[in-house]
């Protein structure tokens, strides 16, 4: 196998399953690709580096073959499919969300997704400043909503995920509108809780922005 960027990307992506992405070295993934750690930063310069490389797969990944809206889709679905796509592609990888979170993509595939969007917007109405607010307001709260839904998981935690009994974590007698809340909120779809976010967002740049659909 050819050791370049993108393999040392896949073998570290590979890695960050097991090992989080705290426990992620270059160590350990000079180790999984059977070369010394010296050989890597030939093509990685250091960890941060590695990271971005990571997170760049792991948007191009997500936004692989996206193409404008189809004839009578919105501009709202088309944005909440694009960010449902990268919700997904994030969460097939342990720590996805921390991933993408402060890392920077410089690619072809992060140039073409955001010329799409301002366009899709500009088409439906919006001037090009507003256009240029959506995508990262969308893209933030996409990683934020991540970080947290995995973070529930309690894989840090170990066999003791504090986020397993949450319901349980306020006192009704003290604090019953809020441990109502936290009840509800424990048990609803992720999926279903990650969808009204994004059109509440959506609803709120089209209120805006001003425009009528």
């Amino acid at each position: 196998m050819k050791l370049d960027a993108n393999a040392i990307g896949a073998a570290a992506l590979e890695l960050l399953d097991e090992t989080g992405l705290d426990g992620l070295t270059m160590r350990k993934v000079a180790s999984a690709l059977n070369v010394q750690a010296p050989a890597l930063y030939w093509h990685v310069k250091n960890k941060q580096e590695l990271l971005d490389v990571m997170a760049r797969a792991v948007f191009a990944a997500a936004v692989d073959r996206v193409e404008g809206p189809r004839r009578g889709e919105t501009w709202q679905d088309w944005i909440a499919e694009l960010a449902g796509r990268l919700r997904g592609s994030m969460l097939r990888h342990r720590d996805g969300g921390r991933l993408l979170a402060g890392t920077f993509i410089s690619d072809e595939s992060m140039w073409r997704t955001m010329e799409l969007t301002l366009r899709t917007l500009e088409d439906a109405g919006f001037s090009a400043d507003e256009a240029g607010w959506v995508f990262p307001i969308v893209l933030h709260y996409t990683v934020g909503f991540v970080i947290e839904e995995q973070a529930r998981t309690g894989t840090d935690y170990g066999a003791d995920n504090p986020y397993a009994h949450i319901d349980r974590a306020v006192d009704p007698d003290r604090y019953p509108r809020t441990a109502n809340l936290v009840t509800k909120l424990s048990a609803v779809d992720p999926d279903d809780e990650f969808d009204h976010g994004v059109r509440v967002i959506l609803t709120g740049i089209r209120t805006l922005a001003n425009i009528e659909r």
